[in-house]
């Protein structure tokens, strides 16, 4: 038989006075992030409409990515949250465990991918069962800068994703 004392009902009582908590109290445990904040100060986003004019047929879409222009360094080793599409590198089993993260659907698939300093390389330790192309999702971890190259596009930040939920 195992003993409850009270402390254990003193600890489940204060989880659920947190429960009951508005969620303005509780402090926020990321920095929540858009694709623009990625971008140096004074450089243009590259709009979704603009990449429809970007050749589709004929030599790879990587060969197509606009070059980046420098990248910020301001959320380097910070929890952040950043929206964004999957774009499957590598899975582990049913999920996926290495992904690009980019900000709009089909980039580097359906067309040419965004510049560097628009893409993400998200790893994740426990594999992710997403839906597909068209998924949106939010992905939560630490943040930094990298330089990484893979087949489909040259990437400029890397995330460790600690949770990656539907957005």
């Amino acid at each position: 038989m195992v003993k409850r004392g009270p402390g254990r009902r003193a600890v489940l009582a204060g989880l659920g006075a947190l429960s009951l908590a508005p969620r303005a109290a509780v402090a926020k445990e990321y920095i929540d992030l858009n694709w623009t904040d990625l971008l140096p100060e004074g450089q243009p986003a590259m709009p979704p409409a603009l990449q429809e004019l970007l050749q589709h047929d004929g030599p790879g879409l990587s060969s197509q990515q606009p070059p980046s222009q420098g990248v910020r360094v301001d959320w380097n080793g910070e929890i952040v949250r950043l929206p964004g599409y999957i774009v499957p590198i590598d899975y582990s089993g049913s999920g996926v465990t290495a992904f690009i993260l980019v900000p709009f659907v089909g980039a580097c698939v359906h067309v040419p991918p965004p510049p560097a300093n628009q893409l993400v390389f998200v790893t994740t330790s426990e594999p992710y069962e997403s839906s597909g192309l068209f998924e949106a999702i939010n992905v939560i971890g630490m943040f930094g800068t990298s330089s990484m190259s893979t087949q489909l596009a040259d990437i400029a930040y890397a995330l460790s994703a600690d949770r990656i939920e539907p957005f």
